[in-house]
């Protein structure tokens, strides 16, 4: 059934209730489901269109996660238990992920935190076991999860995947020479995770009760803050491929995805459909759209692979459309994009490039993930996220949007301003929580401003995401001195940066202001922070040749910056912006 309009939505539902569709029990169960000798997962370490790849077959991801499953079974782990996995995009967190969620409960922790920040996370999981990366040039993980077991007792084990295998010569006869070491002082066991699950047998060694259970555990917050934790439910995972597999997937699709497996919008959309589905999925080196040279390559991996579905969010695409498109990218039917709102001009951009339309999607971590998306069949509305999913269902309370779906516990707030248009259309109209998004990961402002408030010569701190070309936002902080204080822009840099644990969360630019903008109450309001940082990045990228004379809100696009002269530098950037003659829409 084609997934057009609201009606078409509808006449899903009317099919019967959620719990009357056809949906596997268990994961185990969706994964025997699948064709064996079809491509499951491919995998490449470096970026380039001939590196060397490898590609695991629907047998093969399931004799891998059935594997890990029964090992973490021999480790103590039983269906309420945690298996942390603590990976960059590499085929054993595919493999270790779903093993854990066979076996217990699965919880991903973002390899880009701070040691303090993991060790926080592998307490509040109460996780028994750890599948981590093995110390590998260019890489500081092993040495962080080294770090953050000495705060975290409550691990026994340890298991490595070693990048070794996936390198060829004679890069890889460089690597023991170059290994890094560190200094271990925890007291976990630590064994080769890929040696120690093919000890395993192939077939599952416990049982596997269709009742729904808590099967996975994942953080909110991103890359800063002290992240949060929701607990997922096997039904809402399966609800996502369900989708997945109702509305956008064939079992000849590719996938092509440079996103973090850590995050839902990957795990979810993306794995569970693949799992549902039969679809083939392509993850581009460990750090996907972080990886060096990815966006130099990232059309000719599209024609590499014959992909037919991107995986992005906004800030990806605009670095994206600052390469020629030089390859065959026919392929290509589908963009997914998700994390934060698409402008309208990067959507025009993309499509006039590719003849590829962008489909924007929506979902929170709190909810499993999926809640709605632009119809793949239908009208495309830029600046919407589209149609409530079957069996998804969305209001709005007083200005907030409020969800309830199979990933959730009734219904839920989201913390997210909306509307919802005649058609059916959500409409995002701003961020509650004020989250910085960059490069798809979400900054929590307060640990800027807290890590700033320590400064004795600071009365007041607003941190925001200023535009960036290359990472749509980064974080820069705007500052209220104490009377008669003095500090200088740099030296509060310089002390933030001693105190933030997350290299991405440094402010790239702090401001002293002779007053802090504030709302009625004395709160920081930040619109007018969020207006000067527009101007002056803006002003900065034009370097003389144009200027921003104004920065107005719009209903839908948020804040739009109004230029004169030659605006032709801002293409890379996000935030939306327009000539200051023409008409607002």
């Amino acid at each position: 059934m084609p997934f057009a309009t609201q009606a078409d939505r509808d006449a899903i539902e009317a099919e019967g209730p959620w719990s009357a569709q056809d949906v596997p029990a268990t994961i185990h169960r969706a994964l025997a489901l699948r064709d064996p000798a079809r491509p499951a997962l491919s995998f490449q370490l470096l970026s380039g269109p001939r590196s060397r790849a490898i590609t695991w077959t629907w047998g093969d991801l399931h004799r891998h996660a059935v594997q890990a499953a029964n090992l973490f079974r021999s480790l103590g782990v039983g269906p309420k238990d945690t298996v942390a996995i603590i990976l960059p995009n590499v085929p054993e967190m595919a493999s270790a992920l779903l093993g854990g969620m066979i076996a217990g409960v699965a919880a991903p922790i973002n390899p880009l935190l701070g040691a303090g920040q993991m060790a926080s996370l592998l307490r509040d999981t109460g996780a028994r076991v750890v599948v981590t990366l093995k110390a590998f040039p260019s890489t500081d993980i092993a040495a962080k999860v080294a770090e953050a077991l000495i705060h975290a007792p409550g691990v026994r084990t340890v298991l490595e995947v070693d990048l070794l295998p996936y390198l060829a010569p004679p890069k890889s006869w460089a690597v023991p020479l170059l290994r890094p070491r560190h200094t271990v002082r925890h007291r976990a066991d630590v064994t080769d995770f890929a040696r120690a699950a093919a000890a395993q047998p192939p077939g599952l060694t416990f049982p596997d009760p269709e009742a729904d259970r808590v099967a996975a555990c994942f953080h909110t917050g991103g890359t800063t803050g002290m992240p949060k934790l929701a607990r997922h439910r096997v039904g809402g995972m399966l609800y996502n491929g369900w989708v997945g597999r109702r509305l956008l997937f064939t079992d000849r699709d590719v996938i092509l995805c440079p996103l973090p497996l850590f995050h839902v919008f990957a795990a979810y959309p993306v794995l569970m459909s693949s799992l549902m589905t039969g679809a083939h999925v392509v993850l581009p080196t460990p750090a996907g759209y972080r990886g060096k040279g990815v966006f130099d390559n990232l059309w000719k991996l599209i024609e590499r692979w014959g992909a037919t579905y991107l995986v992005a969010v906004p800030t990806a695409l605009s670095v994206l459309m600052q390469r020629k498109v030089d390859a065959d990218v026919s392929s290509l039917r589908v963009v997914f994009s998700g994390s934060a709102p698409l402008p309208r001009e990067l959507f025009t951009r993309f499509k006039t490039a590719t003849g590829v339309e962008v489909i924007e999607g929506y979902g929170l971590t709190e909810a499993t993930c999926l809640i709605a998306a632009n119809p793949p069949d239908g009208e495309k509305k830029v600046g919407s996220v589209g149609l409530a999913m079957p069996y998804a269902q969305v209001r709005i309370d007083a200005g907030e949007i409020v969800v309830n779906s199979p990933g959730t516990d009734g219904w839920l707030r989201t913390g997210d301003l909306g509307r919802i248009d005649a058609d059916g259309y959500i409409f995002i109209t701003g961020r509650a929580k004020d989250l910085i998004i960059r490069g798809g990961h979400n900054i929590d402002p307060a640990e800027i401003e807290e890590a700033l408030m320590a400064h004795p010569a600071v009365a007041m701190v607003g941190a925001i995401g200023q535009p960036d070309a290359h990472a749509g936002e980064v974080p820069c902080a705007y500052v209220e001195l104490v009377a008669g204080a003095t500090a200088t822009p740099d030296e509060l840099r310089e002390f933030a940066r001693a105190r933030i644990s997350e290299r991405a969360a440094v402010p790239r630019h702090v401001e002293i202001l002779p007053e802090m903008p504030k709302t009625a109450v004395g709160k920081v309001f930040k619109p007018d922070l969020r207006r000067r940082a527009i101007t002056r990045v803006f002003d900065a990228a034009m370097e003389g040749r144009g200027r921003v004379v104004e920065v107005v809100e719009d209903r839908e696009r948020g804040l739009v910056a109004r230029v004169e002269g030659d605006a032709s530098a801002l293409g890379g950037f996000t935030v939306a912006w327009e000539a200051a003659g023409a008409p607002s829409p």
